[in-house]
């Protein structure tokens, strides 16, 4: 076997990867990073690698696992080094990141994190812990201060388990030492992000002291962001693939397209990484782009992932090369999603739409239906759910976006057309499997006790202009079939 890539092999990479241009060594850590997983990895890291490259070195990541040591066990024998493959039709690029300096696996040593969050170097913390790692109730965008981890986190402040309790621990440390609060740079894809987050950690403050509440709520920045690059997790044939590029073993390479973007609300009391440098959007108004994104990617995404999923289709590509789904996805997007968006002058949707269905298909990236299935009680609410509302407060028909929250319904019962088990991972899988066993197989019952999750739906469950358009297309699907509903319902 080949050694492995880390500081004392770098030298030895063939001329064709890339590399760090910048001293490694002298980089110092000026952002923390919760939730150090392959997104992070793909996406923030590379921007702030670059950064490093043009010789701003007090920008580099210390990044902390809330929960698996697996990215640390990888990457700390590596010195933090690892490859990013961008793949496409036209190739491969690989590129090592050194922008990871440290890595942290909370629960392992919980004080080690808060002291790297507390250290007055670091002026952003930055978080990719999935829309469930907010701890709060994805429908109305409030903390669940029912969640056993917040619950934990009220109990034992100084030991904390969720990604807003040490945000919270954190910046009460920091107050009390005179240090001021660091930015709160959330990268996930929430509604408003930057206000959500604002509005769950305040909350937590509060329940744990009114005067560290109104602290949070009135001195701490929560920019708000919209992050995009398409990220499937790595699999050992990508492993094998970046080890023959390297000539090196790397444990943990990540996989991306060659797109990436980063829009952020320029709001950062103690300064900034010169983002633009990169080419970062700063803008004083997210919202626009976020809508832009969750709706026509994210929202066509979790289409594809339940329909291509239950029509037998393993990844995202394999389910574009179907005319019918391709077709599925342009009328979806041009349809009903593009009515509903505001955008600034200058944004050309129709590119942008054209360039999502590209990525789409990209057959170089191998991104599991089943992967992107995954946390849909987290994700539904803003990627299919407020489309629909603004559609119909319009007055507008919503069968397409209706078809994708019925493929999540047929999904979520835990079992695909040919009666095989599917492993739905969802922090509300018991109880969707508990509410589609009592149902049945019979979409007029199971439609209406799935739209009573109000985590999902809060009261457009009960809206009949919404729950008919979903039974039907969930009786179409419990019928026909997903790959012969999509056919009839794409037309030709």
């Amino acid at each position: 076997m080949s050694p492995r890539l880390s500081l004392s092999t770098l030298a030895d990479l063939p001329a064709a990867v890339a590399r760090p241009a910048y001293d490694i060594a002298a980089a110092e850590v000026g952002v923390v990073h919760l939730g150090v997983g392959a997104f992070h990895r793909a996406h923030q890291a590379a921007y702030l690698d670059a950064i490093l490259g043009r010789g701003h070195k007090g920008w580099a990541i210390c990044g902390a696992s809330l929960r698996s040591p697996d990215t640390s066990d990888a990457l700390d024998p590596q010195d933090g080094l690892y490859t990013l493959a961008e793949r496409s039709g036209a190739g491969d690029n690989l590129r090592v990141i050194g922008s990871l300096r440290r890595l942290l696996v909370a629960p392992r040593d919980p004080e080690a994190l808060l002291a790297a969050m507390c250290d007055p170097r670091v002026r952003i913390v930055t978080l990719t812990v999935t829309e469930k790692g907010y701890c709060h109730d994805p429908a109305s965008g409030t903390l669940d201060e029912a969640h056993p981890d917040i619950r934990a986190d009220l109990a034992s402040p100084q030991r904390p388990v969720s990604a807003p309790g040490y945000l919270v621990e954190a910046l009460a440390r920091r107050r009390a030492a005179g240090v001021a609060p660091f930015t709160v740079l959330t990268c996930d894809n929430l509604p408003a992000n930057g206000k959500t987050v604002a509005r769950v950690t305040a909350r937590l403050a509060a329940l744990r002291d009114d005067d560290l509440g109104r602290f949070v709520a009135g001195e701490v920045a929560f920019p708000s962001t919209m992050v995009d690059r398409i990220v499937p997790a790595t699999t050992d044939d990508d492993r094998a693939l970046v080890a023959a590029g390297l000539g090196l073993q790397d444990a943990w390479p990540v996989m991306a397209e060659p797109f990436m973007q980063w829009v952020v609300e320029d709001l950062f009391p103690l300064g900034r990484p010169p983002l633009e440098e990169v080419g970062v959007e700063l803008v004083s108004d997210v919202e626009p782009f976020e809508h832009m994104k969750l709706r026509l990617l994210n929202g066509a995404h979790s289409t594809l992932a339940y329909l291509g999923y239950l029509a037998g289709h393993a990844t995202i590509a394999d389910t574009m090369a179907v005319p019918a789904f391709a077709r599925l996805v342009a009328r979806l997007q041009d349809e009903e999603v593009t009515p509903t968006l505001h955008l600034p002058a200058g944004v050309d949707v129709a590119a942008y739409k054209r360039a999502l269905r590209e990525r789409f298909a990209n057959p170089a990236l191998r991104h599991r239906t089943w992967q992107i299935a995954m946390d849909g009680s987290q994700k539904l609410p803003q990627r299919l759910v407020a489309t629909a509302r603004d559609r119909l407060a319009a007055g507008a028909p919503i069968p397409l976006l209706a078809l994708g929250v019925a493929g999540w319904m047929r999904y979520v019962t835990g079992r695909d057309e040919q009666g095989n088990a599917i492993d739905v991972r969802d922090p509300l899988a018991a109880r969707l499997k508990a509410l589609a066993d009592e149902a049945g197989p019979d979409a007029t019952r199971l439609a209406p006790a799935l739209l009573s999750v109000r985590e999902v739906f809060a009261d457009l469950g009960a809206d009949p202009r919404f729950a008919g358009p979903v039974r039907d297309a969930l009786a179409r699907l419990m019928a026909r079939g997903a790959a012969a509903t999509v056919e009839e319902i794409a037309g030709g």
